[in-house]
């Protein structure tokens, strides 16, 4: 959402990750932000005041998150990323960088093992936002055609390896035999003409949604108008 809402001028995004550092030494992220920055090819300038202000508010809502590092957009590590990962090292966590003797020659970058986890609605959106650059988010109608495509890639997936297995082509395996029977048997039945009511009743409902938030809108602009019209002598 960062990336989409940039500046025009601006070819990134730099932000804060928040979170939490457990005893084992595992960071868990919980939060981030964008931070406001200029970058060119031998500095980077970063809205520090900005940075501290949204720091403050988030902990106020969530006093246990402290800084545990920085995400930027982009391909790869530039020059620009040794200069933001020296600010945010001052902020909060401690880096470890290349020294020769007193020299310091450098930041070290290394990838660590990741673990992502995310609920069904935020799956659809990462899912989305990772293969490819968008001007817009989907609309929900759109998200539901793009998850009804998943779903029926991951069916027609588990039909061919029930069929493989029943042929004798591939040998099966007792986890993913159960796992196919519970997902099966957590299908509620209902019939196709009770399945297609459902659908049609949750689109009108989301229409007649749309439709009346469109009208608040309407209300609110007019009712400031017509006090910024009041106001005037």
């Amino acid at each position: 959402m960062a990336y989409v809402q940039r500046p025009d001028q601006a070819e990134g995004v730099i932000g804060t990750l928040l979170g939490s550092i457990s005893p084992d030494g595992t960071v868990e992220i919980q939060n981030s932000y964008a931070v406001p920055h200029n970058e060119s090819s031998d500095q980077v300038a970063l809205d520090v005041d900005y940075h501290h202000n949204m720091l403050l508010s988030h902990q106020n809502v969530n006093p246990k998150e402290v800084i545990v590092g920085w995400y930027s957009t982009g391909f790869g590590v530039t020059g620009g990323s040794a200069l933001i990962h020296e600010f945010y090292s001052r902020e909060a966590f401690v880096s470890v960088s290349l020294s020769l003797g007193e020299r310091q020659l450098g930041a070290q970058f290394q990838e660590i093992p990741l673990d992502l986890r995310m609920v069904e609605a935020e799956q659809v959106g990462f899912d989305i936002l990772k293969t490819t650059m968008v001007e817009k988010l989907p609309s929900d109608l759109e998200g539901m055609k793009a998850s009804m495509k998943r779903l029926l890639s991951l069916i027609n997936d588990a039909y061919k390896y029930v069929g493989s297995v029943v042929e004798g082509h591939v040998v099966p395996d007792n986890d993913i035999g159960r796992f196919i029977t519970d997902s099966v048997a957590s299908i509620p039945k209902i019939s196709p003409p009770a399945f297609n009511r459902l659908v049609n009743d949750s689109l009108q409902d989301h229409l007649l949604l749309l439709y009346l938030s469109s009208i608040t809108r309407t209300q609110l602009s007019l009712a400031e108008k017509l006090n910024t019209a009041a106001q005037i002598p």
